[in-house]
């Protein structure tokens, strides 16, 4: 393989952390159910020692409230070591905060699917994300950021 051509790998991915919660449960189960849905992303990336490899993680926030109460909460941090070598400096950050995280929320779905289950609740299939939009939506706060 040239070693100049642009290289993705991915060593591994794991949860970092996961939390799930049912803090009404005296309330919940007797109720319709009617729920809401709030979700919440957060991404992080960060240098490792070893050269080209770079942490992503992604926290998932899903809270599910039912005639006002809430019925759930879950956070996920879905997190994968990658290897990026042989692109400019913004691809590999796209690759870090946008293509690392695309792959990671595969996982993170699952994850809370099984909890949601696990918990006695309907299915709950999250919604695709659009990380690239995200990724460029940051680039231009953090552009307009630097014009103020």
């Amino acid at each position: 393989m040239d070693q100049q051509q642009p290289q993705f790998q991915i060593q591994k991915v794991y949860v970092k952390d996961l939390s799930f919660s049912v803090p009404n449960s005296d309330k919940i189960w007797t109720t319709e159910w009617k729920p809401q849905l709030h979700t919440d992303l957060k991404v992080n990336a960060q240098n490792l020692p070893e050269e080209n490899t770079y942490e992503s993680e992604l926290t998932v926030e899903v809270k599910v409230e039912n005639d006002g109460v809430v019925a759930f909460e879950i956070e996920v941090k879905q997190a994968g070591i990658f290897t990026v070598a042989n692109m400019e400096e913004g691809q590999i950050e796209h690759a870090k905060q946008a293509f690392c995280p695309n792959i990671l929320y595969h996982y993170a779905r699952e994850a809370i699917s099984d909890l949601v289950n696990s918990g006695g609740f309907p299915q709950l299939c999250l919604s695709a994300v659009n990380f690239d939009a995200m990724y460029q939506d940051s680039l231009a706060n953090a552009e307009d950021g630097k014009k103020h």
